[in-house]
């Protein structure tokens, strides 16, 4: 072993040789996994399950409980396609119109902040929105 003056190893590799000495062990390199166990076929298998359908937060799931708003399987796949839609241009906050109902979604996180039915809303003003769809 090889120490400098103020008891201090030289280099990393002295380190290393000390280490490895005594073990008999050599290191190798592994190459990364290919193919389904892959760092990116996992991430795109994640990404793909997160956006395959939208969220609703717990605010805008009692916005449709207290306004009597029940959603059909079909209002529910054109919400996701409008969903779909707004990611493919950009949108972080998007108003999506389902016939006639009104969601604000983040897009990014594929959740509705809210919903409202937009006969029932008085002014008509959506804001904090950068993008609309109308599915």
């Amino acid at each position: 072993m090889t120490i400098n003056n103020e008891n201090r190893f030289l280099s990393i590799n002295q380190v290393q040789g000390q280490y490895l000495e005594g073990i008999g062990k050599t290191t190798s390199k592994k190459s990364a996994p290919i193919g389904n166990n892959s760092f990116s076929a996992i991430l795109d298998q994640l990404q793909s399950q997160q956006t395959s359908e939208v969220k609703f937060s717990k605010h805008a799931t009692n916005r449709l409980n207290d306004r009597n708003i029940e959603l059909t399987e079909s209002q529910k796949v054109r919400l996701n396609q409008g969903m779909k839609q707004a990611q493919e241009k950009g949108i972080n906050d998007s108003l999506i119109m389902v016939d006639e109902l009104a969601f604000i979604v983040n897009v990014p996180n594929n959740t509705v902040v809210t919903a409202m039915d937009s006969t029932d809303n008085d002014s008509n003003v959506f804001t904090n929105i950068d993008g609309a769809v109308i599915a």
